[in-house]
């Protein structure tokens, strides 16, 4: 099935197939997919905007125009009541093209250049683009096949840039642009199991090269001022010792796992080639078994870290000079994160608060006096969060360990046993999912329905070691934690026995193909979005992106106990024959993170082996990636399909076979 280059006639005619068969199968539910997405465009604002941004001056904020697909990045001088001026306009922009995404902007210090990368295909091969915004003309200077990373030094003349393998689309590379002079090679790391990233500091003063691989990472600094001169070494690399840092006061603030894996926060002045001598790094927020701290801001007035404990996230403010303290959250499940805003001298530290029942809400908060100002809550028409109680609750792993769920559902709904659950799980790379606010998930809601979230391991809820436990050789506990949370919120009488679904996507389809072979009984329907489920496969073919970067996350198939261990858990080599849930499989001809052939693969062999006439479907966008459909109702669509196959399978009674045999 695979073809690198995507047009080989036999392929296309094969997705197309599974395209129509999918249409074909849908059909039934496709009004109740056309009234869900009705339901989410009516809670959603279609005319809304960010919160604005001060930088050098200029308000910066994006906003949507009633029935437009893209944003709209835009800029006010001095105050909001200025005239706008319009950066980019995503809608023109996207004019013919199927797929279209900005994938990060940057305006240079005088305030008269824009540069912006684009992607028209959805591969995340994206092409820079430069802009003169006195005049409006984009400038001729350009390069091909970057990542969203680009950084202006101080001369309003360089720009730093991110490229990729042309093969592994690896970010394995750091390029200067001068402009009207061409690019220059400033660092090529190649180590395969690093990628590398550009930022700026807080101070404008250094532009960082970051290095970085799962366990390890590198920062390698360039004077903004002088972006000529050579990169030098902040902390040189060594094996499992991870770091991030700022700039700001003639001091870097440095977020460190030197003394614990779950990372401290230092400070250490800046003294030249001296500071990354640990020995010199002084405390703000030491290592604690009980908090990870997993990202800081730092101003002239305060450093704010968003950090995680029991399982939540926080945040927590350092004043200079003063007593650390936690901001105050009321919901029983929630996230805090803080908001990097570029003016140092900001008196007010800037936070995102998110909960199943409340919409995303942003607020500054007055480092001084503690006290909270709300700028803008997420409009939702029609959504009142009284109707609606959340939980946070804790299921028990075969090896005792607790694992978090957190939970919603109406107030009206029964927790008899009676009521339909859908459970969402992600668990790899140490990404933790947030209790967050869904629209999507209020169309459950609304009909009895019960959205749970499973914290399993493989990400950091509990501290790094939730996650250790939930990669290389223990990597099964993710699975079997989803398992644990499903029995336990039957038990509890959250769900009806036979009316349990799952989700999840990319890392997170990896578990539910994973639970679909280890327990089938447990659930009706499963939903697996740009699932990686060929494991095996995959991480023996170093030329697919991302796979040399990932043996310290999967292991290396070609060690004989890695391979033994993973060849026990790959979806696709782990199908049998016997009864499966309906499985709905959605991947994008283009993504370049998990190969549109893993799915259809698996789908394939799912068919070929299961026992039953369960729905199997594979639908597959052949204009997208990674990340499905780039316009927003396009998306919205993509997600009533969805909520539609859910629904329908619910109350779908029929066993008749849904594929011919080829």
């Amino acid at each position: 099935m695979r073809d690198d280059s995507r047009k080989a006639t036999e392929l296309l005619a094969y997705l197309e197939s599974e395209r129509a068969h999918t249409e074909t199968s849908l059909a039934p539910a496709r009004a109740l997919e056309d009234a869900v997405f009705a339901e989410l465009r009516g809670r959603l604002a279609e005319d809304d905007a960010t919160v604005p941004v001060l930088d050098d001056g200029y308000w910066y904020y994006t906003r949507f125009e009633t029935g437009k697909q893209h944003p709209i990045h835009a800029r006010r001088h001095g105050t909001m009541d200025a005239p706008e001026e319009v950066l980019l306009d995503g809608n023109l922009l996207a004019q013919g093209h199927d797929f279209y995404a900005i994938g990060a902007h940057a305006v240079s210090r005088d305030g008269k250049l824009l540069a912006w990368v684009e992607d028209t295909v959805g591969r995340g091969q994206f092409t820079l683009r430069i802009k003169d915004l006195i005049s409006g003309s984009t400038l001729p200077d350009t390069a091909f096949n970057i990542a969203p990373s680009i950084v202006w030094a101080n001369d309003d003349r360089t720009l730093f840039y991110t490229g990729r393998d042309p093969i592994t689309l690896r970010e394995d590379r750091v390029v200067r642009h001068t402009l009207g002079a061409g690019d220059h090679l400033v660092w090529k790391e190649d180590d395969a199991a690093y990628y590398v990233r550009v930022a700026r500091t807080k101070s404008r003063r250094y532009v960082q090269i970051v290095v970085w691989a799962t366990t390890t990472s590198e920062v390698r600094l360039v004077d903004a001022a002088r972006p000529t001169t050579p990169p030098r070494v902040f902390a040189a690399r060594r094996r499992d010792h991870f770091y991030e840092l700022d700039h700001l006061d003639g001091r870097f603030v440095v977020r460190t796992n030197d003394r614990g894996p779950n990372f401290r926060l230092a400070e250490v002045v800046d003294g030249g080639d001296g500071d990354g001598d640990a020995a010199a790094w002084r405390d703000l927020l030491p290592h604690r078994d009980d908090t990870l701290i997993e990202e800081a801001v730092v101003y002239h007035r305060f450093v704010a870290a968003s950090v995680r404990t029991g399982g939540l996230r926080k945040v927590q403010v350092v004043p200079v000079g003063g007593t650390p303290f936690f901001l105050d959250a009321s919901d029983p499940a929630f996230a805090m994160t803080v908001i990097d805003t570029p003016d140092p001298s900001a008196p007010r530290v800037r936070f995102a608060y998110d909960a199943l029942t409340v919409p995303r809400s942003i607020y500054d908060l007055d480092v001084a006096t503690r006290a909270p100002a709300l700028l803008k809550r997420q409009p939702v028409p029609g959504f009142d969060g009284g109707r609606y109680a959340s939980a946070y609750l804790h299921a028990t792993a075969a090896d005792g360990a607790r694992v978090p769920i957190s939970l919603v559902y109406r107030k009206d709904t029964r927790r008899d046993g009676s009521a339909p659950l859908l459970i969402y799980g992600y668990g790899s790379y140490g990404y933790s999912q947030e209790p967050r606010f869904s629209s999507m998930a209020v169309s459950l809601l609304d009909r009895g329905w019960v959205y749970a979230i499973a914290h399993v391991r493989g990400g950091e809820e509990l501290g790094r070691a939730w996650y250790d436990d939930g990669r290389l050789f223990k990597k099964k506990n993710t699975f079997t934690d989803f398992i644990a949370v499903t029995e336990h919120l039957i038990a509890e009488g959250y769900g009806a026995r036979d009316q349990v679904f799952a989700m999840g996507g990319s890392a997170g389809g990896l578990l539910m193909g994973a639970i679909a072979n280890m327990r089938p009984d447990l659930y009706r329907g499963i939903v697996a979005l740009v699932p990686f489920v060929d494991v095996i496969a995959t991480m023996l073919d170093e030329s697919i992106p991302l796979t040399t970067n990932e043996f310290d996350e999967w292991g290396n198939p070609k060690e004989p106990a890695a391979y033994a261990y993973m060849r026990s858990y790959s979806p696709c080599d782990n199908v049998a024959r016997q009864g499966y849930p309906s499985i709905y499989v959605r991947t994008g001809l283009w993504d370049s993170q998990v190969q549109y052939l893993e799915a259809a693969k698996w789908v394939a062999r799912l068919r070929a082996l299961r026992t039953d006439h369960n729905l199997i479907v594979l639908d597959i966008d052949m204009t997208s990636g990674h990340v499905g459909a780039s316009g927003r109702f396009d998306r919205m669509r993509q997600s009533a399909r969805t909520l539609a196959f859910l629904l329908h399978v619910r109350v779908r009674a029929d066993t008749r076979p849904d594929w011919p045999p080829r």
